[in-house]
């Protein structure tokens, strides 16, 4: 345990192995910009697959930060608790922060019988999910009850959790931030995006997972639709709909103009080139996507949920359409691609608005006060926001 005074604070972050999507890319945000000198971070995964590459730890490893891989095969991946329990005794962890139903549990059975302290974010629920899912999920909540602070990234996460009976004491709401860094670091546009662009056509982009929840299907059922000729679509990501969405394409007789481009690291340089970013979800926290082409003063059109109504408002920080609307995005599409005026002050506005109040840097400054909270230690005068 580490010496409260004279050392940092040592937080293990237990991320998924599976991939380098939204709450990946939050714990990377999040432990580049704790202080060094009053925290240090551990990036860690559990590789319940042989197959699985770890690309959350590969990428903390290129930014510098220490990584451990605990491997234990199967859907319990139960060896990995007695893992996790001597890493945090051998290396004086004081803090476990994990982020989703396996890494919740694990981390909470692997800190028992030690003075480690236990957080927990969660970053959304599903919908539409199957029984196996929502039994998880279940039981991710009933783990919430025994960690030491839950820390929902969203107003809407937060409300939803404060229904649930004993979990009032430890709930904490920190709203997500993005690297600024990283935005402002990508600026060179890819050639294909450059030559479309000087060619004069209407650039459209979506960057995330490609599964059912994300409804890229409305996105792309929207584009057909749209009345501009000179056109594409960019999908930036990969998941398991890949396929049916690119028969889907192909059906709609758009495949001309549409992109897959499948996971890419230049990610932010391909958002540069869009002329508009739609995220068409039916559910979100807040979503990191999201934010990064705000901040990068693309505008943005989402659908109207919770965690996408927090930070876009109608007509001043992005649009607004109803989730599995064609039509409404279509004509949302339609008005940002006539009104060239219009996409510059909504991207202006939104770059402000995510930069003065959802950045990495007042993100983790947050979770700075909220792990010395937990220890008993530094100034207190100034609580995380605790729930009303």
């Amino acid at each position: 345990m580490s010496s409260f005074g004279s050392q940092p604070i040592r937080v293990l972050h237990l991320g998924s192995p599976t991939g380098l999507y939204g709450a990946e890319r939050w714990i990377l945000a999040l432990a580049r910009h704790l202080p060094p000198g009053r925290v240090e971070s551990c990036v860690a995964v559990i590789k319940d697959s042989p197959e699985l590459e770890a690309p959350l730890c590969r990428e903390a490893a290129r930014l510098g930060l220490p990584t451990r891989i605990f491997t234990a095969y199967g859907k319990l991946s139960l060896p990995a608790i007695g893992q996790i329990r001597a890493f945090i005794r051998e290396n004086g962890i004081d803090i476990v922060h994990s982020h989703g139903y396996k890494t919740d549990l694990i981390g909470r059975l692997a800190s028992w019988g030690t003075r480690c302290k236990t957080v927990v974010t969660p970053h959304g629920w599903s919908i539409n999910a199957g029984t196996a899912l929502k039994l998880y999920e279940a039981l991710d909540r009933m783990v919430f009850q025994f960690v030491d602070a839950v820390v929902p990234l969203s107003e809407d996460l937060h409300r939803g959790l404060v229904r649930v009976p004993g979990m009032r004491r430890r709930l904490r709401l920190i709203e997500n931030g993005v690297d600024l860094a990283d935005i402002d670091a990508a600026y060179e546009v890819p050639p294909q995006l450059q030559r479309w662009r000087r060619e004069g056509a209407f650039v459209i982009g979506y960057i995330g997972q490609l599964i059912t929840r994300k409804r890229i299907d409305t996105l792309l059922h929207a584009f057909r639709d749209l009345p501009v000729t000179h056109k594409y679509l960019c999908i930036v990501g990969d998941g398991p709909q890949r396929a049916e969405l690119e028969r889907l394409a192909s059906k709609l007789g758009i495949s001309e103009q549409v992109t897959f481009f499948g996971f890419r690291q230049d990610r932010l340089e391909l958002l540069r080139g869009f002329d508009v970013f739609v995220l068409p979800s039916e559910l979100e926290g807040i979503p990191r996507c999201l934010m990064e082409a705000m901040s990068a003063a693309v505008p943005v059109i989402a659908s109207n949920i919770p965690g996408c109504r927090d930070i876009v408002v109608e007509g001043v920080t992005g649009l607004l359409f109803v989730p599995g609307d064609e039509g409404a995005l279509t004509g949302k599409l339609t008005q940002l691609a006539q009104e060239p005026s219009l996409r510059e002050r909504l991207g202006r506005a939104a770059s402000s608005k995510i930069r003065e109040t959802h950045s990495a840097e007042a993100m983790a400054r947050r979770y700075v006060t909220l792990y010395e909270e937990l220890l008993g230690v530094g100034a207190r005068a100034q609580p995380v926001k605790e729930t009303a």
